[in-house]
């Protein structure tokens, strides 16, 4: 008799309604203790599979999918606390309902917030980006410093840091300078007066190209003869280099050296110029 008063007084206990569940919707100490149980469990096996995901991958990487898991285990929790609730009666449209107002206005305030995220969940599963890496955004260059699940923190030439929305990686078309390897076709340009050596010049752009200590042999420089400009006979001078993070040191250089070798070979390069004819009236 006891133990069948206890097991009611237990029962009791559990089926006590709390008072703040509003008319729709009821909350009892029951329900609250399943929904805790739950969630404990729930945390559990998300860590279980976060442990096995990233047990093999790089430490730069696990750092990565950690702080994506430590923004998606809410939402899980989210759904079961609502799966949990609706399986013990509650009436959920009830609680959304009450909170469709407070939902929508979050969810505005939000929404480039959430924008960012995403994106920054796509840059981890697709792997365009990674550490390091020369990236062109809205025409500011940058090397990749730090990748953030809602931030890119790149680092330009100037030692000025850019801190990059992710959301612009899906609305904006970005260049990765060095997705297909450090090393990078690079060119310079100039123009000769019109009458001079063309072989000569070509002669001395390929010199300049192979003298320089930061432009690769291989694959060898290239003069290309682009047209017959306005002023100008116009060349490219097109080379590789292994960091074209750097390409405006080396460029500076190879300008130096091609104006001075033009000077030498009595090579000019030409400017514009207009003839200008005076009308006189009076004539």
């Amino acid at each position: 008799m006891a133990t069948s008063e206890m097991i009611e007084k237990i029962n009791e206990f559990l089926d006590y309604e709390f008072p703040f569940g509003g008319e729709n919707v009821h909350i009892t100490v029951r329900i609250l203790l399943v929904t805790i149980i739950t969630l404990i469990i729930a945390s559990y096996v998300i860590g279980l599979i976060r442990k096995l995901i990233t047990r093999k991958l790089p430490e730069q990487d696990k750092v990565k999918f950690i702080s994506l898991f430590s923004y998606s285990k809410w939402f899980i929790y989210i759904i079961i606390i609502l799966m949990t609730l609706n399986n013990m009666g509650i009436n959920v449209t009830a609680i959304f309902a009450a909170s469709t107002v407070v939902l929508v206005g979050v969810g505005l305030a939000l929404q480039t917030f959430f924008q960012d995220i995403i994106s920054g969940i796509f840059i981890l599963v697709d792997q365009s980006v990674h550490v390091g890496d020369i990236i062109e955004l809205d025409g500011k260059v940058g090397r990749v410093e730090e990748i953030k699940l809602r931030t890119t923190r790149a680092v330009t030439i100037d030692n000025k840091v850019l801190v990059i929305p992710n959301h612009l990686y899906l609305t904006t078309t970005l260049f990765n300078w060095t997705e297909n390897g450090t090393t990078t076709r690079e060119s310079v340009e100039v123009g000769v007066a019109y009458g001079s050596d063309i072989e000569l010049v070509k002669d001395i752009l390929l010199q300049v190209a192979r003298d320089h200590k930061d432009v690769y042999q291989y694959p060898e420089p290239l003069v290309l003869f682009t047209n017959f400009g306005d002023n100008s006979l116009d060349f490219k001078l097109v080379f590789t280099l292994n960091d074209s993070f750097m390409s405006v040191v080396p460029k500076s250089d190879i300008r130096f050296a091609i104006d001075k070798k033009f000077r030498e070979h009595n090579i000019s390069i030409p400017f514009p110029q207009r003839d200008i004819h005076i009308i006189d009236k009076n004539d």
